[in-house]
């Protein structure tokens, strides 16, 4: 068995941002991965854990020389290796010479393209990793792509923060190589205020994990999450209180301690009458502080916080006060803005709209109000909504941007749309108004809440439709990864509004009513309408790809129209599901050779009006009309009533006598009527069988 020795590399940095992190020790697993499979480096396992201050690398049971390995060498042509006698030319002589092998052991044979040509077949001896591992390592430090990099004082590498010691021991061998003039060493530091001010010596890679562990380090990431929520919850237990597991929070946290201590710190009661979110905001966001509920379950807060510090228990008395006050003197703006924002209504800050650009080309933020009030009407009816609702919406829409304008909006933009709904609440407006102006921002992003009310609804949708197709309207769509105007976010809402609500639009014409708010000229109308429905298209593709629907089938739905999303996402989860059953999957190739020639037939316009029964002269296309005729009506009525499956259900009937048709009809024949009449046939049952999806779309 060859020798293995364990490795680590760990790059000591000032602290790098959290957000930094993770990425980081993503690449450099991967990195080193790819690195000593190329360098042939047999290993038993590579892993990765960091702090803010170290990048470290571990890899158990490193061998210690390369895989030997056998290649083969193409030499020169056989016609250039040999002469007419046959024997070998001085050509293939010194490719023998060179690759160091005798010219018996050289081999003819063909290549990928045919031709013939000498091979040599050698073996190359591994080397060990004292000549290997160096620039191996050295590579990996500076492989890590960063998304904001700079020089730092003196130095050429570009890094996130400056690089201020590289540990590197194989076993007890340190590794020799620098980067950017720093030397390799044998030695680590310990936390910043808690270790000692001298590095750490370690004397072996297995030594490593105690000794910085005795520098006050906590270098696994995952325990030091672990860690950071049994405190945090201990904590708000102990005052009383519940926190709620918030994984975010959580880990920027863990990227941003090396020993952490979590510790629980007051507010005066009287912050309480500041609306919740405004709290809980300036207490994450702001503070990345845990606020502290009365309950689980219970959206009522309690004058606790808890806050996690990079350090010990030593002088916590004096953090705590410290970060009491900070948050405090937060807390007594946000109870100042509102004090002062509640002084006028709602309304009133509507005129300052008038003030604040929504986009340069394309008006204010009063004139998106005014389109969201007249968008907002034509949704609300699409929907069924009832004529209070509708009214509901209308005032939602008037209302739902005011807030953009006061001073708690200006200093917390998180809260904006719920201070709106605070704020009207306040005054005593209608709650179902209230409601949607806080709905209508939703979703902010993956994975949040959607609008559920029939107003925030409409509201949602008009708001994210304006702005879609204004921004198209001017030529600022999202192309590649570029998408400054969170277009894609937009888009994706509207998806995820109607498809997880259930709710049956027609999204095409929804869209034209958009676009008519900003009078563009005719071509520049349609123009906007196909860039964005087909910018919608993928944003159902995506959504249909994340409930894991096979790509075929996407592709197959997706090209029988999706102007109904909700009804497009439901076919596609009907035909997956029956794709799955044998007796479907049997009878697709029949029925995609039958869509197959009925599009031909279109193409070449070679179909009669109508079917004529008469006409038929073989047994099988009367059995194959009959079977139609007879199972027509029950497959439209589950089409229309939008039971997919039960539609290919009934579909499967067809098979015998699509069978029969194609195996023993032949449908190009001479006879002209005759041969339109075949062709009708298949192109009513191809229109029949391809209404919910393309089936020549499907693979196989």
């Amino acid at each position: 068995m060859a020798e293995t020795r364990n490795l680590i590399l760990e790059i000591g940095t000032e602290e790098i941002p959290a957000r930094f992190c993770a990425p980081a020790l993503e690449q450099l697993k991967e990195n080193a991965a790819k690195a000593l499979a190329e360098a042939r480096l047999d290993y038993e396992l590579v892993d990765v854990f960091g702090t803010p201050r170290r990048l470290v690398l571990y890899v158990r049971n490193l061998a210690l020389r390369q895989r030997d390995v056998e290649v083969e060498v193409k030499g020169p042509p056989r016609k250039i290796a040999f002469d007419a006698e046959g024997n070998f030319t001085v050509p293939a002589r010194k490719f023998a010479e060179g690759q160091g092998v005798a010219l018996e052991e050289l081999e003819v044979r063909p290549d990928e393209k045919g031709g013939e040509y000498l091979w040599a077949r050698k073996r190359i001896q591994g080397e060990s990793v004292e000549t290997v591992l160096p620039p191996l390592l050295a590579g990996l430090v500076t492989s890590i792509h960063w998304p904001k990099a700079m020089r730092w004082a003196d130095r050429e590498l570009r890094y996130a923060r400056p690089i201020k010691w590289i540990l590197a021991l194989l076993g007890d061998w340190r590794v020799p190589f620098d980067v950017d003039g720093i030397e390799t060493v044998s030695t680590t530091r310990g936390h910043r205020v808690l270790g000692p001010a001298e590095p750490i010596a370690v004397s072996d890679a297995d030594d490593y994990f105690a000794k910085v562990a005795g520098g006050y380090v906590m270098v696994d990431q995952a325990v030091r999450k672990q860690v950071i929520w049994q405190q945090v919850t201990a904590e708000a237990a102990r005052v009383g209180g519940f926190v709620r597991r918030d994984e975010d929070l959580l880990e920027e946290l863990t990227w941003l301690v090396e020993q952490p201590t979590a510790f629980a710190g007051s507010f005066d009661p009287a912050f309480l009458e500041v609306p919740a979110e405004v709290l809980v905001t300036t207490m994450k966001d702001n503070q990345r502080y845990f606020p502290v509920y009365k309950a689980e379950g219970s959206e009522e807060l309690l004058p606790y916080f808890i806050g996690v510090r990079n350090g010990g228990h030593e002088h916590l008395d004096i953090v705590r006060a410290g970060n009491e006050k900070v948050l405090a003197a937060r807390l007594s703006d946000a109870r100042f803005f509102w004090d002062e924002d509640r002084r006028q209504p709602l309304e009133s800050f509507n005129a300052r709209l008038k003030e604040a650009v929504f986009q340069e080309k394309l008006g204010t933020q009063f004139e998106r109000v005014e389109r969201l009030v007249s968008l907002s009407r034509p949704i609300a009816q699409a929907l069924g909504l009832s004529p209070e609702q509708e009214e509901q919406a209308a005032r939602a829409a008037w209302l739902c941007k005011a807030d953009l304008m006061t001073r708690m909006v200006f200093e917390f933009p998180e809260v904006q749309g719920y201070m709106g709904k605070q704020y009207l609440l306040h005054q005593g407006g209608d709650p179902a108004v209230a409601e949607a102006i806080y709905e209508h921002y939703l979703p902010r992003g993956a994975g949040d809440d959607l609008p559920r009310t029939g107003p925030g609804i409409v509201v949602a949708l008009a708001d994210k439709l304006d702005t879609l197709a204004g921004y198209f309207s001017i030529g600022l769509i999202p192309t590649g990864s570029q998408d400054p105007f969170a277009l894609r976010r937009a888009a994706q809402g509207v998806v995820q509004t109607l498809v997880e609500n259930g709710l049956r639009v027609d999204l095409a014409a929804l869209v034209s009513r958009a676009i008519e708010q900003y009078r563009l000229p005719g071509e520049a109308a349609v123009k906007t309408h196909s860039d964005l429905m087909e910018f919608f298209r993928a944003r159902v593709k995506v959504l249909m790809e994340q409930r894991e629907i096979r790509y075929d089938v996407i592709d197959a739905v997706l090209a029988a129209g999706f102007r109904d999303v909700t009804d497009a996402v439901n076919r596609a989860e009907a035909l997956a599901a029956v794709m799955a059953e044998p007796e479907f999957a049997a009878v697709t190739g029949a029925f995609k050779r039958v869509a197959n020639l009925a599009g031909k037939a279109n193409e070449a316009g070679a179909v009669s009006a109508e079917i004529d029964p008469e006409l038929f002269t073989e047994p099988a296309e009367r059995d194959l009309y009959g079977a139609f005729v007879d199972l027509r009506p029950e497959m439209k009525r589950a089409y229309e009533a939008g039971d997919y499956r039960e539609f290919y259900h009934l579909a499967t009937r067809l098979k015998a006598p699509v069978d029969a048709f194609l195996d023993t009809v032949r449908v190009n024949v001479e006879d002209e009527k005759v041969r339109a009449n075949r062709y009708a046939l298949l192109q009513a049952l191809g229109g029949l069988l391809s209404a919910p999806a393309d089936l020549n779309k499907l693979a196989g």
